[in-house]
């Protein structure tokens, strides 16, 4: 199901975070744990699933994925939006 408000798609799909987040053995809970800002289970299951996050909180999943992986990953790595 496709939700639009104003022409605007908030549900993109799978996005490239889940692939690497696989490839590195990293769940939503490392995340979570890694994270030195308030990043909620939910934002990082809602980034995987491609439904659009705010600016604020794709840094964060951004931050706490570096962090966990020790790699320097940037957003155009992570979300394909």
């Amino acid at each position: 199901m496709v939700t639009k408000t104003n022409n605007f798609e908030r549900n993109l799909g799978p996005q490239p975070v889940a692939v690497i987040m696989g490839q590195l053995n990293l769940s939503g809970h490392d995340l979570v744990a890694a994270s030195g800002e308030q990043l909620t289970h939910k934002m990082v299951a809602r980034a995987c699933k491609g439904r659009r996050l705010t600016a604020g909180a794709q840094v964060k999943v951004l931050n706490a994925l570096n962090r966990a992986s020790g790699k320097s990953y940037g957003l155009g790595d992570l979300f394909n939006y």
